[in-house]
């Protein structure tokens, strides 16, 4: 049925339970699954280039954290006997990098952690399961904790 997972994570619990959602999908289908963990690159941009040294600073310990994300989903694929394509992806907004990787692989599926905010911390946070939604035309399975 489905040919192709993208699974978006940002190394949370929720994102880890999308993870062990799309395993198991993955072998019920026999589906290729990309996991993908997206990057702003540019989060000071407007600030002024006396934030050059804190823009290297935060690229470094984003790579470095997007890395070790990665790595957990590879190992849990793994033991479970599912291959996985490993993404860095960018973009402003998580969802932008989302949609651009969808585009890239051609997934059929996207499932991914939703951390289910309300009230004022959505108004000021967004809800990326939400923007992605909206933007897309495959179906999303949200995974909540």
């Amino acid at each position: 049925m489905f040919k192709h997972i993208l699974v978006p994570v940002d190394g949370s619990p929720t994102s880890t339970l999308a993870v062990a959602k799309a395993v198991g999908l993955a072998k019920a289908f026999g589906s290729s699954v990309t996991a993908l963990y997206v990057i702003d690159p540019y989060p000071f941009t407007g600030v002024g280039a006396d934030f050059a040294y804190g823009q290297s600073q935060y690229l470094s310990a984003a790579t470095a954290e997007a890395n070790a994300a990665l790595e957990a989903v590879r190992q849990t694929m793994q033991e479970a006997g599912v291959t996985v394509e490993l993404l860095l992806g960018e973009g402003h907004a998580v969802h932008e990098g989302v949609v651009q990787a969808l585009e890239k692989t051609g997934a059929d599926l996207i499932v991914m952690g939703s951390h289910g905010r309300r009230g004022l911390e959505k108004l000021m946070l967004g809800s990326v399961a939400q923007r992605v939604l909206s933007a897309v035309h495959v179906p999303v399975l949200v995974v909540r904790q």
